[in-house]
């Protein structure tokens, strides 16, 4: 049966499309290029930007006319800027891995393909590599919205010289992946202690004979189950597909909500994008109505409070710094108001630096 008249007028209008897609992509490379001949002749080291790509992408999410769905075209173009950049100059970025972990993939999804990643194993070698220059940035969990706060991120920016460049936001969807055919053979589930307790409820009902054994992450231990028989791990579906695994059963977390935020590291002033969020540390000492004295200028300025949490200070018993989120710039004349009457109020106050929001 041969084609329509119609169907190959619109395939003719596909390849045209096609054509000019094909020009306009290398034309925005051709640019790529050129900014960073600029910027070289400029002395100006900056050739990443994280409020400039944001504002790109919320731009396409709020110009979208359809039918492409506003997540979709974000990826497209997050690619196209991952690889415009990569001519401009290769982004070196370092996470906590190994591969096949929600980190992993928060990194892909912040940086895109073209970005070369370096797995490693805890998150402080994660700042140690990017303080010593031998990655520009580095992506670590931050706080989960089942578990909490991931304290270990923020104990290290407590001595850290880094700042907060981005933030990613990733729904975690937990699958049981196994060598086993059946649900019943599984005698062992590994995985990182907070995809435990993220999945508790669900081991509680449907595997509570078998052991539950930690692992350093949840491709870590998707690594170890494709080596144990009748051995089951929780990680994502890209650990399926690393490590050669069957998904048993998907979904397994309590809350079908369930997003952990991930942190972007570095050296970078992020400039002001309108849709901001800057994270500072305070300390005060242990005395009646400290906290109150801390926050009331907060309240005062009206800027939102969206996160506070307290880690003991390392240097006093009893004593603590307190880890804060604010909506805002600190370029923000509220914001900067508000911070310089934080310094007068806090024995200590560092910000930790303003960035560009994550979509969500």
């Amino acid at each position: 049966m041969s084609d329509s008249a119609d169907l190959e007028r619109l395939r003719g209008r596909i390849d045209q499309v096609d054509a000019e897609l094909l020009r306009l992509l290398n034309e925005r490379a051709s640019c790529a290029e050129e900014v960073a001949s600029v910027k070289r002749s400029e002395g100006d080291p900056r050739f990443y930007r994280p409020e400039r790509e944001a504002v790109i992408l919320r731009q396409v999410r709020e110009r979208n006319p359809g039918p492409l769905p506003d997540d979709a075209l974000v990826r497209i173009f997050r690619e196209i800027m991952s690889e415009c950049l990569a001519l401009e100059e290769p982004l070196k970025v370092a996470y906590l891995g190994p591969e096949g972990t929600f980190t992993h993939l928060a990194t892909r999804k912040h940086f895109g393909q073209a970005a070369a990643l370096q797995p490693l194993t805890a998150i402080d070698t994660v700042f140690r590599e990017v303080e010593s220059g031998r990655a520009h940035f580095g992506v670590v969990p931050i706080e989960n919205s089942t578990e909490g706060v991931v304290t270990h991120t923020v104990d290290c920016f407590l001595e850290s010289p880094l700042r907060i460049c981005g933030e990613v936001v990733l729904p975690v969807q937990h699958h049981l992946l196994s060598r086993s055919e059946r649900l019943e053979d599984v005698q062992v589930v590994m995985a990182h202690p907070q995809a435990l307790a993220q999945c508790r409820q669900w081991l509680d009902r449907e595997l509570h004979a078998a052991e539950r054994r930690h692992a350093p992450s949840n491709a870590r231990a998707a690594q170890d189950a494709a080596e144990l028989p009748h051995a089951a791990a929780i990680a994502s579906a890209v650990a399926a597909d690393r490590y050669g695994l069957k998904i048993l059963v998907r979904n397994i977390q309590d809350r079908g909500d369930n997003t952990t935020r991930f942190l972007v590291i570095g050296r970078l002033e992020t400039g002001i994008t309108g849709r901001d969020r800057t994270s500072i540390m305070l300390s005060t000492a242990n005395r009646p109505g400290s906290l109150f004295g801390l926050l009331k200028p907060i309240a005062d300025a009206g800027i939102s409070l969206t996160r506070i949490e307290s880690r003991p200070s390392r240097c006093v018993n009893w004593e603590y710094v307190f880890f804060l989120d604010l909506v805002g710039h600190q370029a923000d004349p509220a914001v900067a108001a508000c911070l310089g009457e934080l310094r007068k109020s806090a024995d200590m106050l560092k910000i930790l630096g303003s960035y560009p929001q994550a979509a969500t």
